[in-house]
């Protein structure tokens, strides 16, 4: 057995998971006070400890505890680096402070690789070698596979998309400084103020932190899915931007498969699917070779812990070397 942990600025997500892949356990807190990481980490500590002793399996049993957090990560060392949504966790150590909680082995994995592998292992949906899983929470970010393999990059953090062109004007971005990027045209901060030009006053703060803009998000999605037109017309200029990048991404790596998930992609799949289908078929360059299908996880707002677990039964099970690499 594992458990996975999934750190997204928005929620924490926890699974139990036995050797046949099936989650027996659950668990969702959302918006903690993920600023103060000492705090969080006793969170997750405790969770975990919960979980266990709910699905009464003895310690020796459970092999191990796979987190899987945005990036950047150092994944060597187990510290976050300093991932540009969570504020206050430049160079946050969590995997030996988890170990000594739980007297676990723990392995610490980006996020969005974590979901592929995931994907890969769990989904029972029939799939290509070649994807690409478009992780959308409170961020977003690609999980990448070429032929059946989990692509992890020089330093395992392959899929950074925050900072692709999108080809719509948003603000200009604080880390880039292109006004185009995916990162500042999905920010809550930009569509907090499209809103309001639009007539639609959301939820402001004096200061910007991982919490707030969480919940002015989920209040722009509650909103969406009530009905609201600009919220919803919101929703999707926002996702529309996921999609054309997602067709880059589709173009430059010749996959012939989009997956989106994550817990945002759950709340709005159905507001957006079709809209973000059409933008990325309009980017895709090579219809004339092969079509590009597009498909929404069946592994829920779960799948970055899902992901978690799978990498530890990855590193612990799997006779390939790369999951040697991952101890």
């Amino acid at each position: 057995m594992s458990i996975g942990i999934h750190l997204d600025p928005s929620v924490l997500t926890f699974v139990a998971m036995n050797l046949r892949g099936e989650v027996l356990r659950e668990r969702s807190i959302d918006v903690p006070n993920l600023e103060v990481a000492t705090e969080t980490i006793q969170l997750m500590a405790d969770t975990v400890k919960e979980l266990i002793s709910e699905i009464r399996v003895p310690k020796k049993h459970i092999v191990g505890v796979g987190i899987a957090v945005p990036g950047p990560v150092n994944v060597e060392d187990g510290v976050v680096l300093n991932p540009p949504l969570l504020d206050g966790w430049a160079d946050v150590e969590l995997v030996n402070p988890l170990r000594k909680l739980l007297r676990l082995q723990v392995i610490i994995e980006k996020d969005t690789i974590a979901s592929a592998v995931g994907e890969l292992w769990q989904s029972k949906e029939e799939k290509s070698d070649d994807f690409v899983f478009v992780y959308c929470g409170h961020g977003f970010g690609a999980g990448i596979v070429i032929d059946g393999e989990v692509h992890h990059g020089s330093s395992n953090n392959a899929g950074e998309i925050g900072h692709y062109s999108t080809g719509r004007k948003a603000v200009a971005c604080e880390e880039c400084g292109a006004d185009d990027c995916l990162a500042a045209g999905t920010s809550y901060e930009f569509m907090a103020a499209q809103a309001k030009e639009r007539g639609l006053e959301l939820p402001t703060y004096e200061i910007m932190g991982p919490e707030q803009r969480s919940e002015g998000i989920n209040r722009l999605t509650e909103l969406a899915l009530e009905g609201n037109a600009v919220a919803k017309e919101l929703i999707i200029e926002s996702m529309i931007r996921v999609g054309e990048v997602a067709g880059q991404l589709a173009n430059a790596l010749d996959v012939r498969e989009i997956v989106f998930g994550g817990p945002q992609w759950d709340k709005v799949r159905e507001l957006v699917a079709d809209e973000v289908d059409e933008a990325v078929q309009r980017r895709f360059g090579l219809r004339a070779v092969h079509e590009v299908g597009t498909r929404t996880s069946s592994l829920g707002s779960q799948v970055g812990a899902i992901g978690g677990a799978c990498v530890v039964m990855d590193a612990s099970l799997s006779p390939k070397a790369t999951a040697l690499l991952l101890r």
